[in-house]
């Protein structure tokens, strides 16, 4: 798993991800630019499947509970994906 944060300073992602914990690599994409054009990400919160070959596999928007036996199976399913 990998987070992913555009158009905000290093100093700011820093921050917030020690306040809440994130153990997860945060990426950076100050401009949004690469962010935008190949995920068609534009704004927060939007959480986006990418399988291992960087092929967007599903997407999210808005606020969910990752935490719940659904969110669970539903991840632990398209991590069990063999690639062709």
């Amino acid at each position: 798993m990998l987070l992913i944060d555009f158009r905000e300073s290093a100093d700011h992602v820093r921050r917030v991800v020690k306040e809440r914990g994130y153990t997860a690599p945060v990426l950076l994409d100050a401009s949004g630019d690469v962010t935008g054009r190949i995920y068609g990400v534009w704004g927060p919160p939007t959480v986006y499947f990418v399988d291992r070959a960087g092929r967007l596999v599903g997407r999210a928007v808005g606020p969910r509970d990752w935490g719940t036996p659904a969110a669970r199976t539903f991840i632990s399913q398209l991590l069990d994906v063999k690639e062709p």
